[in-house]
């Protein structure tokens, strides 16, 4: 059985909505990002960027136990695993591969900055808000053109809708609405309805604690790492 370590994060469900669609059974293992988890000495050993999620998987390559970070790489693995939600052939592939790095590189973490200066900043920063805020518009205008014509992103349901879906998600908490996106809410909509979705998305959340809402969440988040102290 997979071992999921995961919290309540855009990040965490891309894994959780993965493992609920191929239905590969494994265990949640919570790590309290607001307690502070993430740094214990323990779960540094499997994710040395002391970030969420992670898995392990005594049934890895050739049978050997596997543990892995970051969500590309996670999704490329069950994918490959479960011969499931990645398209075939080369062009599909690499069309795929193109679209992933998209979301990891650009729509999660711009999102991300955007989600931080409109909810969780502390200061007001107008300069860095309206620069997040520019970026993430700029990113659903692109995927609003890639979903023109298309039910998915990369045509059927895959890896890489589950993984900028969550970022999609928290559209609000960065100040803006998808109804500016008809291609994109349309999109959003039909990911949102499936089952798996909907279980994968609720992983853990009786847990959740809203960080804009929390000093304690905020400063362990925005003001602490693993190396502090070091020289």
């Amino acid at each position: 059985m997979i071992d999921l370590y995961t919290w309540p994060t855009p990040n965490g469900m891309k894994v959780q909505i993965m493992l609920e669609e191929t239905g590969l059974p494994y265990a949640v293992k919570p790590v309290n990002i607001i307690a502070g988890d993430q740094f214990d000495p323990a779960y540094l050993a499997l994710n040395p960027n002391n970030k969420v999620p992670t898995i392990t998987d005594p049934d890895g390559p050739d049978g050997a136990p596997i543990t892995l970070m970051e969500t590309g790489a996670i999704l490329l693995y069950l994918a490959q695993k479960t011969g499931r939600f990645l398209p075939e052939g080369d062009a599909g592939y690499w069309d795929a591969m193109q679209w992933l790095m998209w979301q990891m590189g650009g729509l999660g973490p711009m999102f991300g900055q955007a989600q931080h200066f409109h909810s969780y900043a502390t200061e007001e920063v107008p300069y860095a808000k309206a620069r997040y805020l520019n970026e993430a518009k700029r990113l659903l205008a692109v995927l609003e053109t890639r979903l023109t014509g298309r039910d998915c992103i990369c045509g059927d349901y895959s890896i890489v809708d589950m993984a900028s879906f969550p970022w999609v998600r928290v559209n609000k908490m960065c100040g803006l609405s998808l109804k500016d996106w008809p291609e994109v809410s349309r999109w959003y909509g039909a990911i949102r309805a499936r089952p798996a979705v909907e279980t994968g998305i609720n992983v853990l959340m009786e847990r959740y604690i809203a960080i804009a809402n929390s000093d304690e969440g905020k400063e362990t988040l925005f003001g602490q790492t693993q190396y502090e102290g070091g020289s």
